[in-house]
């Protein structure tokens, strides 16, 4: 089970349980009603507009002849990932080492840090200062940062 959760990590276990009703070609209506639970809930699940919970699972683990746990375990790293995601989108670089005049065609406190870091790495080699790749540095990590410079040599 661990290789197979490590492999799944991240995953909403609606997901995993969708591919394994339609592995074994269950309905999912049935399936619901056979573990004693209303569809909407199960296909919430499914949908990932809801989480996990305890009982369910076990439930779900019985009649799928799964080992105990497998499914709260998806839902505990799925949630990890989640508030991982959440907290990285609330982080920047050190916007006093970064000069605002690096970002002047845009509001340096909207800028998307994830989303935008291909952008944001190679502004800062072209007009940054040392200081300011060191932040980008210590921000995206080595290997992120060489990834984009060594991407866009190669284009060059």
């Amino acid at each position: 089970m661990v290789n197979e959760i490590s492999i799944l990590k991240g995953l909403h276990p609606g997901v995993v349980l969708e591919r394994e009703l339609q592995k074994r070609k269950l309905s999912k209506g049935r399936f619901a009603i056979s573990i004693d639970e209303y569809p909407q809930t199960l296909s919430a699940i499914l949908k990932g507009k809801r989480s996990m919970n305890t009982s369910l699972a076990l439930k779900i683990e019985e009649a799928l002849n799964k080992e105990e746990g497998y499914f709260m375990m998806l839902q505990v790293f799925y949630d990890i990932k989640e508030i991982k995601g959440k907290a990285k989108k609330t982080q920047s670089p050190n916007l006093s080492i970064l000069r605002k005049v690096l970002f002047w065609d845009t509001d340096i406190n909207k800028i998307d840090w994830e989303r935008q870091k291909k952008a944001v790495i190679e502004r800062v080699w072209e007009r940054g200062t040392e200081e300011e790749q060191n932040e980008i540095i210590r921000y995206y990590g080595m290997d992120v940062v060489n990834d984009v410079i060594n991407k866009k040599k190669m284009k060059q």
